[in-house]
């Protein structure tokens, strides 16, 4: 599982930051998460191919979160693509973005298809044979979700060895691998256990942005591996996060101690902050590992 920040920022691009924007690369998949203005040229910046991309995920309509959608989509029409694109957002994301393309007259030359949400319940908006993709109700100014991305189970490895010394046919491979028990040439039954290994565990990431405080998010993202929280605000500045609906370093790290998190990631700071550090200084008083979040930098996380 890998994870590009191509912006963490709040509010409006600067000359040296950039609004949100994430790639996330997840069993053959290359996940966009939000799509701020200048998303384009980070992922030219950072050598991400475009042709990669085929599901965009947007949290909710404020400006610093999904200006980027219209240029890349344009830029994707430039390139001649023909690969469908899928896009998941808040209901009114498929009339923004089909209007200036109408009024542009710029249509696209390959299928562009909407995911319109409304729900305020947790629910699955994307599977596939090896991830699934659950939203996170928050709670911002406008509707607003989150997105947990959940790796499936792998298939058990082979321990080919054991297979050969079990006398085992190459047809029964795929079901030992799939974990059942199967008959060897002999007329014998052969656990499945014996001679294959388990899978590497299944990975997952929680992307929760923008949101005040919201506790009940923590039984949608429990034993998560990775969780990223914005952290808007420091202790200094609390009193402007539920007015504004965002949060603060140590109410990012609270929710990740109760979640039971394996690591958090800090961003979508505010812009009045000349250093980062201290915001991992505060939600380390609470948890621990934290992570700072910076345009360009990348995680790599191995397998548990």
């Amino acid at each position: 599982m890998k994870l590009s920040i191509l912006g963490c920022y709040s509010a409006t691009p600067r000359a040296l930051t950039n609004t949100t924007s994430q790639v996330l690369e997840i069993n053959n998949h290359m996940f966009l998460i939000d799509c701020g203005e200048g998303t384009q040229v980070q992922l030219r910046k950072h050598k991400i191919k475009f042709n990669r991309i085929k599901h965009v995920f947007i949290s909710h309509l404020h400006g610093d979160h999904f200006f980027g959608l219209v240029g890349l989509i344009s830029t994707f029409r430039l390139l001649t693509r023909e690969a469908d694109l899928h896009v998941y957002g808040p209901k009114g994301i498929k009339e923004i973005v089909t209007l200036q393309m109408k009024l542009a007259d710029s249509w696209t030359n390959y299928k562009l298809i909407f995911h319109e949400l409304s729900s305020n319940e947790s629910q699955l908006v994307f599977e596939d044979d090896s991830v699934e993709v659950y939203t996170i109700p928050l709670d911002h100014r406008v509707y607003t979700n989150g997105y947990l991305f959940k790796e499936k189970p792998g298939e058990r490895k082979l321990d080919v060895n054991a297979v050969e010394q079990a006398n085992i046919n190459v047809a029964y491979y795929r079901k030992l691998k799939q974990g059942f028990d199967v008959v060897n040439e002999d007329g014998v039954l052969i656990d499945h256990e014996k001679v294959t290994s388990p899978p590497e565990p299944p990975m997952s990431y929680a992307f929760c942005s923008d949101t005040a405080y919201k506790e009940d998010i923590v039984t949608i993202i429990k034993n998560v591996d990775v969780l990223y929280h914005e952290s808007t605000f420091l202790e200094k500045h609390a009193k402007l996060a539920p007015k504004t609906k965002h949060s603060t370093a140590k109410q990012a790290a609270t929710i990740a101690k109760k979640a039971n998190a394996g690591m958090l990631l800090l961003g979508h700071y505010s812009t009045r902050y000349d250093s980062l550090e201290a915001f991992k200084v505060e939600a380390q008083e609470i948890f621990k590992p934290v992570a700072l979040c910076d345009d360009g930098k990348t995680f790599e996380f191995p397998s548990k």
